[in-house]
């Protein structure tokens, strides 16, 4: 009798394990769908606003007024708000970043602002001064790091800087690059080749646009890489994602995009230098983080996207880590908005190392990298949450 109730234990524990494993592996089917949702939904959001700007642009470039080049900053600014939010797509095997994908055509950084136009002390440098570079979409985006990797030609930051200009060096004053609006004007306008500057700006607004559009059509219903996607094995896809976002929160964002400005004490490490937007990137990286772990996107219109989350999942696998992410996610959000405004500036209020803002965003945004790689384990994959090579 004691080995027949045994044995019944046996079974009906295997059975709980089993169900759990379903219950788990259907959640991670529908977080996949939810995931691609969000994907598109934050592309398609991205592309729309780029749309926005550029007309913008193309409006002041034909007829410039102070009031019109205001506008374009403020269209550039509204355009980085979702784009922000898909580098937590970045190093998930996706098109953003694959051997065709046009990650360094759209954000690219830092950039070398002499290899675009003039610069204090180099009043005739750049393509836009040459003279004998063509402007079109062809030559523009072909000299995109031609010779270095921070010859960048193309993407939000040439934009960025076309619209701002560099930044005082002194970060005492706490504003950004004043670029005269005149430096477009072709008659009584300030700089030279005023009318190369603004093909120029338009060639790369049009390049931006249709970059977005690209990745907008490969994650749509139907679209290539979306297909293929959704027909995978399912831990594939899970380990891509996390990986993603591992490497973002950890690595890229903590290290490359924080920490290394920290560590230079040099605001040409910022990634939105020219408009002091930097503190909005670093929001909007985690926000991206965040958004596939709770399964919803916030649209730019107001309306949200979403489903079943990765939290669910892993709130089925073990709910005492789910807590422990839960916390980490809270922690980093804390952190991120604490990092005082303009982001130059606050990098000479603190050392690397430290108890300031700064280095407490590394240093939880670290943890959550580790959390993620560790949510990883626990559902059976491994995850790196270094940099690729």
């Amino acid at each position: 009798m004691k080995k027949l109730f045994l044995g019944i234990f046996v079974v009906t524990a295997l059975g709980a394990v089993s169900c759990k494993k379903k219950k788990v592996n259907n959640l991670k089917e529908e977080f996949r769908v939810t995931y691609a949702d969000i994907v598109h939904a934050s592309y398609e959001d991205s592309y729309n606003k780029a749309v926005e700007m550029q007309t913008t642009i193309n409006s002041f470039v034909d007829a410039p007024t102070d009031a019109g080049f205001t506008a374009c900053k403020n269209a550039w600014l509204a355009a980085r708000e979702p784009y922000g939010q898909t580098e937590a797509y970045r190093f998930a095997n996706g098109p953003i970043d694959d051997a065709n994908g046009p990650e360094g055509a759209l954000n690219a950084w830092p950039l070398d602002e002499g290899y675009i136009d003039y610069v204090d002390g180099m009043a005739m440098s750049g393509i836009v001064n040459d003279g004998t570079t063509t402007i079109d979409a062809a030559t523009l985006a072909g000299l995109n790091e031609a010779g270095g990797e921070k010859n960048i030609s193309i993407g939000y930051h040439a934009i960025e800087f076309l619209l701002w200009g560099q930044d005082d060096a002194n970060t005492a004053l706490l504003t950004p690059g004043q670029r005269p609006y005149t430096d477009y004007l072709t008659t009584g306008g300030t700089a030279s080749n005023q009318d190369r500057r603004g093909d120029y700006l338009k060639v790369v607004a049009q390049i931006l646009v249709d970059d977005l559009n690209s990745l907008v059509q490969e994650w749509k219903e139907g679209g290539s890489y979306r297909t293929s996607f959704l027909a995978e094995d399912i831990d594939v896809s899970i380990a891509n994602i996390l990986t993603g976002m591992g490497v973002l929160s950890k690595s890229e964002l903590a290290g490359e995009r924080v920490f290394v400005a920290l560590d230079n004490q040099d605001q040409e490490d910022e990634h939105s230098c020219f408009a002091d937007n930097t503190h909005r990137d670093i929001i909007l990286n985690f926000v991206g983080i965040q958004n596939i772990y709770n399964g919803a996107y916030t649209r730019v219109d107001g309306t949200v996207v979403s489903g079943t989350s990765l939290a669910d999942v892993i709130e089925k696998q073990d709910k005492k880590l789910k807590e422990q992410l839960d916390a980490a996610f809270s922690a980093a959000n804390a952190a991120v908005n604490a990092i005082p405004v303009p982001f130059d500036n606050a990098l000479t209020l603190e050392t690397a190392g430290g108890s300031g803002a700064i280095n407490t965003a590394v240093t939880e945004l670290q943890a959550l990298g580790d959390l993620i790689a560790e949510m990883g384990s626990e559902l059976g994959l491994t995850i790196n949450t270094a940099l690729p090579e």
